[in-house]
């Protein structure tokens, strides 16, 4: 039986990710860019990732690595990368024109059942796709940065978004090994940057307010909250920290709200406060290619090694 056929607009690190993903679950990929050196780039570095990956044993899906690259190929000419496919993934730079002229480009070349899909971090689905003849096949696919290693994905529609595209995009995304979440509707950045921006900003006010050091915030998360967060949500949280989430409300909820009312105006990112935080993260990985690269790829092993023991876990 031939494979299904998905396209991949966009050669960058997501778009490269996405492919890799699609291919471990044995669909013939199409990625397109408007260079060709970029994409033969791109396949080299997927190549590299790949055999990488095969060689640790955390290479996804039941194919070696040389049938996974076999299903990958690359295009410059839109139209024939789309040909055949019943997904189409928009990977461009987050930059609202530029996104809007490939949907547009997009809808005078698909036919009535294609998804089209965006991969899009804080772009709405209504200033990405109102207007389009195809609106109704219209959804954005936020993946969590890198998608190969972490599985999240937000599904979020547009107003006039067919329910039924809604319902196969979370399909395909179980059947490729993802783990989908439906927005029921579009919001500004969405569900998972609007709690990590909450973070980010409680931490921000933290260090710029003298009350503990950058180095000391960060392992609040990754030695205390992170350990936590990646099994199980703040919900279930509450709910196995009292005798359920009504006894933990009446327990916590007069402590929670004293200290909620303590929090301080949305940072300005600036001054005082990102000299200090910056000078602390340089000390501790230098803002060179080298270092950044190589702390990344402990990232990419620590985030493989995750989700190996959380798959793991669910079998058991």
């Amino acid at each position: 039986m031939e494979p299904a056929r998905v396209a991949i607009v966009g050669s960058g690190l997501i778009g490269r990710s996405w492919a890799m993903v699609f291919a471990a679950a044995g669909f013939k990929v199409k990625l397109y860019d408007i260079v060709q050196q970029q994409i033969t780039g791109a396949l080299e570095s997927i190549r590299k990732q790949m055999k990488e990956l095969e060689e640790s044993g955390f290479l996804k899906g039941a194919l070696n690595a040389e049938k996974q690259l076999a299903l990958i190929t690359g295009c410059t000419d839109l139209k024939e990368a789309v040909e055949g496919a019943t997904f189409i993934q928009e990977c461009t730079p987050e930059n609202l024109e530029l996104k809007k002229k490939i949907f547009g480009q997009l809808d005078l070349i698909v036919d009535d059942n294609v998804i089209l899909s965006s991969s899009t971090s804080c772009l709405l689905p209504t200033k990405l796709f109102t207007g389009l003849k195809h609106v109704k096949q219209c959804v954005v696919s936020h993946p969590v940065n890198p998608p190969y290693f972490v599985p999240l994905v937000e599904i979020v529609p547009h107003p006039e978004t067919d329910p039924s595209i809604i319902e196969r995009t979370y399909a395909l995304m179980k059947k490729i090994g993802q783990s989908p979440v439906k927005l029921n509707k579009e919001i500004e950045g969405f569900v998972l940057n609007r709690l990590q921006y909450a973070v980010i900003s409680e931490a921000w006010r933290l260090v710029g307010e003298g009350v503990v050091s950058p180095a000391d915030l960060d392992l609040v998360m990754s030695d205390g909250l992170g350990m936590r967060y990646a099994f199980i949500g703040p919900l279930e949280t509450m709910h196995l920290n009292a005798e359920g989430i009504s006894n933990y409300c009446e327990r916590y909820c007069e402590g929670m709200r004293l200290v909620l009312n303590t929090f301080g105006p949305v940072p300005k990112f600036s001054g005082e406060a990102e000299q200090k935080i910056n000078q602390a993260m340089s000390e501790k990985i230098p803002v060179v290619p080298e270092h950044l690269d190589a702390r990344r790829e402990w990232r990419d092993e620590c985030l493989a090694r995750l989700a190996k023991l959380k798959n793991e876990m669910k079998s058991d």
